[in-house]
């Protein structure tokens, strides 16, 4: 059992907390947060202590890793620290915002052997899953393109002044929020992106990040990629992959959060009609973070490479820049 300290206690961190209640893998120990009517709210709800002060956490014998639910611009620094103190470190996402960042939190992370977590927990839902079994085998034949949109309304009401609307803190308006995770996912189908072009939109919400984006890929490989996320409208998403052999298509029918039944359609070349398999309700988050714990005691080889991390990270900046000068940017190359 991995037990650790769940740091920052806003909506996410709470929500990660109650996803892992009765784990039998990870154990979330304590709470870190120096907002005191927040720390007061977490213990109320699950009966933890809260540290005001996260060295106390990093300090505490019984703390073996922490898991960052934090602004993205402290990941780094807090990253760091944790390394610094011995413990093992799960990051949300975006890593970071920067690919000099990451590379420095990556290094560190492996100059001190901790199994890196990051919180791309979508890549444990059973239809992506089932996606990149197929393109694994060979079922799909050459990947040539891929779609994917994910969208939702639950920033209607954020305050201008929230830090997930910020320009600084979450550039690209839904970019940080949903659509990493839909480039983590072509990055685990298709590999290192080359070029990227973007186009943000501010229509509806008050947040100075916008509420659309939309941006097309051209990846090393030859193929090439579009995702789009808009935070103004219903619940909509879907991921699809176009290959030389088949095309494959998760549609969901609900926000993965708490979830509800995912539509998985398949069409082979060949077949008079396409088939489609429904995959119920799962806990990508609680297994995402079972993994990293399975990974930390050496029972499994963490799911995600430094090429994946950093290369998102790539992305996520050329995409911001594309964003700003309205050209095509090319992605930083990593080897």
């Amino acid at each position: 059992m991995l037990k650790v300290a769940q740091v920052g206690l806003g909506w996410w961190g709470a929500q990660v907390t109650n996803v892992l209640q009765g784990s039998e893998k990870i154990e979330i120990v304590c709470g870190v947060d120096p907002a005191e009517s927040i720390a007061e709210k977490y213990t109320a709800e699950f009966g933890l202590p809260v540290y005001s002060e996260y060295q106390d956490a990093l300090d505490d014998p019984a703390v073996e890793g922490v898991i960052l639910t934090i602004p993205h611009r402290l990941h780094e620094e807090m990253l760091l620290q944790a390394v610094a103190a011995g413990k093992q470190v799960f990051c949300e996402k975006p890593l970071s915002l920067d690919v000099a960042s990451a590379r420095r939190m990556i290094q560190a992370c492996d100059d001190a052997g901790i199994v890196m977590g990051i919180g791309h927990e979508r890549r444990f839902e059973p239809a992506w899953e089932e996606m990149k079994r197929m393109a694994d085998d060979g079922e799909l034949g050459t990947i040539l393109h891929m779609e994917a949109h994910w969208s939702h309304d639950r920033w209607l009401n954020m305050a201008a002044d929230n830090w997930r609307g910020s320009k600084e803190e979450s550039p690209a308006a839904g970019w940080t929020g949903m659509g990493v995770h839909l480039s983590d996912m072509m990055l685990s189908l298709a590999g290192e992106v080359v070029e990227v072009h973007t186009h943000v939109a501010k229509r509806i919400l008050t947040i100075p990040t916008g509420d659309v984006v939309s941006a097309h890929f051209k990846f090393a490989d030859g193929s090439t990629g579009h995702i789009a996320a808009l935070s103004a409208t219903p619940d909509y998403a879907r991921f699809t992959v176009f290959g030389s052999h088949a095309w494959a298509e998760a549609r969901e029918t609900q926000h993965v959060d708490p979830g509800g039944t995912t539509h998985f359609y398949v069409r082979r070349r060949g077949d008079a009609d396409q088939t489609r398999t429904d995959f119920e309700p799962a806990s990508p988050v609680k297994a995402g973070y079972e993994h990293w714990a399975d990974a930390v005691a050496g029972r499994v080889e963490y799911r995600f490479s430094n090429e994946e991390r950093l290369g998102n990270v790539a992305v996520l900046e050329s995409l911001v820049r594309s964003s700003e000068t309205g050209k095509p940017e090319t992605v930083a190359q990593l080897k």
